[in-house]
């Protein structure tokens, strides 16, 4: 798997979060997928953005493009320095929330993409890699 494109953002506010979804908007367009996997990376990506400022206090998103032979796909890495997840499976679970949300942010965003990966340490921050392919 290659990466052949990269780019990175800040979230350090709600407008980044609107650039952001502009950008996947954009990237996802390029790569030829179709409305409904935009919609869902777009989707996916907003929610992820949202937990990184709200819960992690701000951060960056890397975007990747990505070739693995004739498929092409987008990875999006958010990583913040927040005050971590400690139970990462019970963050996973719908309903779960330690904020005003209807906890749906992290296990909705693993549905909607086809590859989901997350670390976080208490008191050193969260990373989440999301990878949709065309």
């Amino acid at each position: 798997m290659v990466a052949s494109k990269t780019d990175t953002h800040e979230v350090r506010s709600s407008t980044d979060i609107v650039l952001i979804r502009q950008a996947v908007r954009k990237w996802t367009a390029e790569l030829g997928f179709s409305l409904v996997d935009q919609t869902k990376m777009i989707t996916a990506a907003s929610e992820l953005a949202r937990n990184t400022l709200e819960y992690g206090g701000g951060g960056v998103v890397v975007f990747e493009r990505l070739e693995e032979g004739a498929r092409r796909g987008l990875r999006l890495t958010f990583e913040d320095r927040g005050p971590g997840i400690a139970d990462i499976e019970k963050a996973l679970t719908d309903g779960f929330t330690t904020g005003n949300g209807m906890g749906l942010g992290l296990g909705g965003s693993r549905r909607l993409v086809n590859e989901f990966e997350i670390a976080s340490k208490v008191g050193e921050g969260t990373r989440v890699t999301i990878t949709r392919w065309k």
